[in-house]
């Protein structure tokens, strides 16, 4: 696993699935690799009632009425979407589901405008069918198809960013579970296997982009992801993630609560602001997820390790808050610049500690942009 730059979940956490799988004697639905109850158990972690020899640590952090939810919907007939702001963990929920049930998350299909029908269903080995013409073994599967053929768990990532062509293709394969290959004179039908099922995500900001027809949405469960506003929640994500983090890159360096705190109010009022803010041009680009406040965070680990005095600081932390969430000029700089002086200069002054070199940090960081 150390020469895979990002390992996937059930590569990243195979030994654990392993074990979960040897001591589960409870009714798994299907083919499903573990039952529902250990699914729940892998992702949300296990707890001291839980009578385990191990302690399965908390992989996603959010309400566990949107995993138990997401896992009964895929031991029904049903499609799973989750749909949420950008950086609501939605991708990580749908590999940590597809890793648990299927021992394999990589079945998926990226949602783009130039995503065609042939991504969801199947492709042709031109060359082999020169040679040969057309049959299966010339044929060359698409992740859904792949899905289907294993009853695997099959994923379909940004739906709404795809056309109504593709769309109208995935109706198909969820009402019919099977797909036609009318280039094939025989063997031309491929059906599902018990087991299989599609978790799509959808940005709640595309909307309007591709909207989703009646006729799909009536073949998903949307689970809605919202934006973790609950501060234990939010440090515990941030946290997680930095440890990985630290660990990948082999970085011996302390995060100072202190400076998590500021990290964590400096969203919180951003968010505020947005909400309080009349127009989209009042508001930042960006959608303030706990994903950007981890990007943040990485962005100052990684720049204190290999250009500061290996210590993160204040000053670091703002510019990189500044750097990341000022995507537009001169909006989201005065924005920003907007909230030093209205809310952290005042804190600063009344509060002390960190805040006032934060205050400088973010100063000269737009400074600098500007």
């Amino acid at each position: 696993m150390s020469d895979l730059l990002r390992a996937p979940a059930e590569i990243k956490y195979a030994e654990e699935l392993d074990w979960l799988e040897s001591i589960d004697d409870n009714p798994k639905p299907f083919s499903w690799r573990l039952s529902p109850k250990m699914v729940r158990l892998f992702i949300l972690g296990s707890e001291r009632s839980d009578g385990l020899d191990r302690q399965i640590p908390q992989k996603w952090y959010g309400d566990r009425s949107f995993v138990e939810r997401s896992i009964v919907t895929l031991a029904s007939d049903r499609g799973l979407l989750l749909i949420g702001d950008p950086g609501t963990g939605k991708s990580w929920l749908a590999e940590l589901l597809s890793a648990a049930i299927s021992r394999n998350s990589t079945l998926v299909v990226q949602g783009t405008a130039g995503t065609t029908e042939d991504h969801i269903k199947y492709s042709w080995n031109v060359s082999m069918v020169i040679a040969k013409g057309q049959s299966r073994e010339s044929m060359i599967p698409s992740p859904i198809m792949t899905a289907m053929e294993t009853g695997a768990i099959g994923r379909f990532e940004e739906l709404t960013r795809s056309t109504s062509d593709v769309q109208d293709a995935l109706i198909s394969i969820l009402s019919e579970k099977y797909i036609s290959v009318p280039e094939l004179d025989s063997d031309n039908i491929v059906f599902a296997k018990p087991g299989f099922s599609v978790i799509a995500t959808a940005n709640s900001r595309d909307r309007g982009v591709n909207d989703l027809s009646s006729a799909l949405k009536r073949r998903f469960n949307f689970v809605r992801i919202p934006v973790v506003t609950n501060k234990k929640s939010e440090s515990e994500i941030v946290r997680f993630r930095t440890e990985e983090l630290l660990r990948r890159h082999q970085i011996e360096l302390d995060v100072p609560p202190t400076l998590l705190d500021v990290l964590l109010q400096s969203f919180a009022d951003l968010r505020a602001s947005a909400a309080a803010a009349g127009s989209d041009d009042e508001k930042l680009e960006s959608a303030l997820s706990s994903a950007e406040q981890i990007g943040v965070l990485e962005d100052a680990i990684l720049h204190s390790n290999f250009f500061g005095e290996r210590a993160l600081t204040a000053r670091t932390l703002a510019s990189s808050l500044v750097g990341s969430l000022a995507r537009r000029e001169p909006e989201d700089l005065a924005i920003l610049n907007k909230y030093l002086h209205g809310v952290v200069e005042p804190r600063s002054k009344k509060e002390g500690g960190s805040w006032p070199e934060f205050l400088e940090g973010g100063r000269d960081a737009i400074a600098t942009l500007s």
